[in-house]
Formats: C-alpha cells, sequence, structure tokens
C-alpha cells in the first residue's frame, strides 16, 4: 500500500502539490481564525490573516522551479500579518515552512543560512517593533526562530540522504561495471595464454615430428637400420605433444573436474629434455649459463621456458641450421635469455621480429611478467632471440 502510494506521487507530483497547499490553506486559515483581542477587548479580524494565507499558500506552486521567490513571498505575508498583530505561530507559518524546506531541498546550504538569517531578522524585528498588544516576548522571539529553522534543517538532511543514496547508487553501478569489465579483461588474457600454449606446443612438437619424419625417410632409402631409432623418437615426440595438449586442453575445465590433468607445468628444469628432442631432429643445442641461479617464480619460469622452445622451434623450420645456442644470464633480479644460430644465407631467413604468431607470441610472453623481448637478424648471417625476465613476476 505505503509503495503503491509512493510510485503515484512520484508519477504525478503537480497532485500531489495540489494537496500540499490545500492543507496548508486549511491550517494557515485556522491559524488567523485563533486571533488575540486587542487591550480594548476587540478581535483582531480573521479576513486579512486568511488572505495573506491564501497568497502564500497560493505561491507554494511555484515552490519547486522558483525557490527563493517563494521563500520571499511567503515570508513577506506572514511578516505583514504579524505587522497587522497576529500572533506568529505554526499555523499562520505553515506556509513559509513549506517554503524553507523545498529551499533546503533545491538548493545549496549556504543559500539556505542567507535564507533563514534574512527571515528571522525580518519576522522578529517586525514582531519587536510593530507589536501593540504586548505578547510575551519569548514568543516573539524564540518562537518564530525555532519554527523556520525546523523545516529548513529536515529539507537539508533530506536532500544530503537524498545525494548520499544517489552517490551509493552510483558508486554500486559503476562497481558493477568494472566488474564486467574486469570479467572481460580476465577471460580475454585467459583466451591469449591459451592460445599462446596451444601454438608453443603445436608448432614445436609438429616442428619436430617433421624433421624426424623427414629423416627417417631419408634413412630409409640409406641406412634402413636406423629408421627403428628414428620411429621411435618420432612416437616419443607425438606422445609428448598429446600430453602436453591434454595439459593445455585441461585448462579450460572446471577445477573440480577429476579428468583435469596434474601435470607439472614445464620451466628451464627440463631443458634438458628439450635439447635432446631437438638433437633427435638433426638439431644440436648448446646450453650455457653464467651468474648464480636464482629460484624463479612459476610464472617466469614457464615463460622462459615457452621461449627457449619457440627460439628453438623457429630455428628447426626457418633457418638450415645444424647448431643453435642458448645461454642463461643470471644475476640477482633478471634473467636474460639468449637464442641463436648460424643460419645460412642461401636458406629461406627466419621470421621477421615484425611477423609470425611465434615472435609476437615471445614477445606477449615476455610482457605479461614485466620483461622484455629482442628478435631480430645477425649481421653475419643467423637469428638471435633475447629476452630480459625479471626473477619474480
Amino acid at each position: 500500500m505505503i509503495t503503491s502510494l509512493q510510485r503515484y506521487a512520484k508519477d504525478h507530483p503537480r497532485f500531489v502539490d495540489l494537496m500540499v497547499i490545500i492543507q496548508v490553506l486549511l491550517v494557515a486559515v485556522l491559524g488567523s481564525a485563533t486571533g488575540v483581542r486587542e487591550p480594548s477587548g476587540a478581535e483582531i479580524p480573521w479576513w486579512p490573516g486568511a488572505l495573506l494565507g491564501i497568497v502564500g499558500s497560493a505561491a507554494l506552486w511555484w515552490r519547486r522551479s522558483h525557490p527563493r521567490t517563494v521563500v520571499a513571498v511567503t515570508a513577506v505575508t506572514v511578516n505583514t500579518g504579524s505587522a497587522v498583530g497576529y500572533l506568529i505561530t505554526p499555523l499562520l507559518l505553515a506556509p513559509l515552512m513549506v517554503a524553507l524546506y523545498a529551499l533546503a531541498m533545491h538548493t545549496d546550504r549556504r543559500t539556505g543560512r542567507r535564507a533563514l538569517l534574512s527571515v528571522v531578522v525580518l519576522l522578529v524585528g517586525t514582531a519587536l517593533v510593530g507589536d501593540h498588544y504586548d505578547h510575551p516576548w519569548p514568543l516573539k522571539t524564540i518562537g518564530p526562530v525555532f519554527w523556520v529553522l525546523t523545516p529548513l534543517a529536515w529539507g537539508t538532511a533530506t536532500r544530503m540522504r537524498h545525494a548520499y543514496l544517489e552517490a551509493a547508487q552510483a558508486r554500486a553501478e559503476y562497481a558493477e561495471r568494472t566488474r564486467e569489465e574486469e570479467a572481460r579483461h580476465r577471460v580475454a588474457e585467459e583466451r591469449m595464454r591459451i592460445a599462446r600454449e596451444l601454438h608453443d606446443v603445436v608448432a614445436h612438437h609438429m616442428a619436430l615430428a617433421n624433421a624426424l619424419a623427414g629423416t627417417a625417410a631419408h634413412l630409409a632409402r640409406t641406412h634402413p637400420d636406423q629408421v627403428p631409432r628414428m620411429l621411435d623418437d618420432l612416437a616419443g615426440t607425438t606422445s609428448s605433444a598429446l600430453r602436453e595438449l591434454k595439459s593445455t586442453v585441461g585448462l579450460l575445465r572446471q577445477p573440480d573436474d577429476p579428468g583435469a590433468p596434474l601435470d607439472p607445468t614445464p620451466g628451464l628444469g627440463r631443458l634438458p629434455e628439450l635439447t635432446a628432442a631437438f638433437a633427435a631432429a638433426g638439431l644440436t643445442v648448446t646450453v650455457t649459463a653464467d651468474g648464480t641461479e636464482q629460484p624463479l617464480s612459476p610464472g617466469v619460469d614457464v615463460t622462459a621456458y615457452r621461449i627457449v622452445q619457440e627460439a628453438l622451434t623457429n630455428v628447426a623450420k626457418h633457418a638450415a641450421a645444424r647448431t643453435a645456442r642458448v645461454h642463461l644470464g643470471h644475476s640477482p633480479d633478471w634473467l636474460r635469455i639468449t637464442v641463436s644460430d648460424d643460419g645460412d644465407a642461401a636458406a629461406p631467413a627466419a621470421p621477421s621480429p615484425s611477423g609470425g604468431f611465434g615472435v609476437m607470441g615471445m614477445h606477449e610472453r615476455a610482457q605479461s611478467v614485466g620483461g622484455r623481448l629482442q628478435a631480430g637478424h645477425r649481421p653475419d648471417g643467423g637469428f638471435t632471440v633475447t629476452a630480459e625476465l625479471p626473477i619474480r613476476a
């Protein structure tokens, strides 16, 4: 019931204004009818107060659009009634009190203070100077001040409460938008991460499988006795590819899925296994290091491994090189990785640093942990990839 009335009042503000004006008018007329007697015994007529009440109440129709003007009009009507001889009571002050409440609701605090000061000076001054009926001084001073201060304070508190609720709603809406944007951002980042993992796994193992298959086909014609060993290496490579693909696709499973893989994330500790796989494909990889080795955070460790893996895969795919070098430079805060090959000037060039998903993926991986990466051709032939990664992401 109350909710329906509130909704109706919100949808029909002018009807509410009319009801307020009628009620205030009745109160003001009632206040004028309760006049006092002059010292001679004659009563003050009621109709001047009623007329002033009608004027003040009618002015309330514009209290939302012109609150300052309405306060001025109602203050003049009440002050005129005081000058005529009416005792200023809450009944006669009703139009002015409603006008002050509206002023506090639709203007700022400074305007309300100025209006309060002006009204108090006007009413109290007139009551003290123009009173010919010896009304008690508390009724002429303290009473008017209290009755005009109350609606102003009430209106200010209501306005501040509405402002607080609007600010809270705005913050809630902003937080909701931020959560949605953050969720979309995290989903996009996760998609990019899985895409990089799939690219690195597929490109690496397919390149090795292709090299091993080509070598096996060649040996089948020249050294048939070595073909079984090459086929075993090919089977091992494809098996490793299937395991890593299962592990990567498992990232899309739910955390409580019993079918999710439990294989450890690859890191630099698997470099010997990686170099052995390339050696089986005909690429000899030499790994060197200097400095004191520092423990890497898991994110940096897998990033370093994937960068080395992708760089060596590019060498196997694009460069006519039989050897490659991996150098790990350790420092207290950084890990510097350098992967290079001598290449062959007559062979197809390695991918440009600005093109290809491999080099782009290595750049993204390095940046994701706060590092940087450079890739480019060597002046004397070959290709070099240099990455600098922080020890802690």
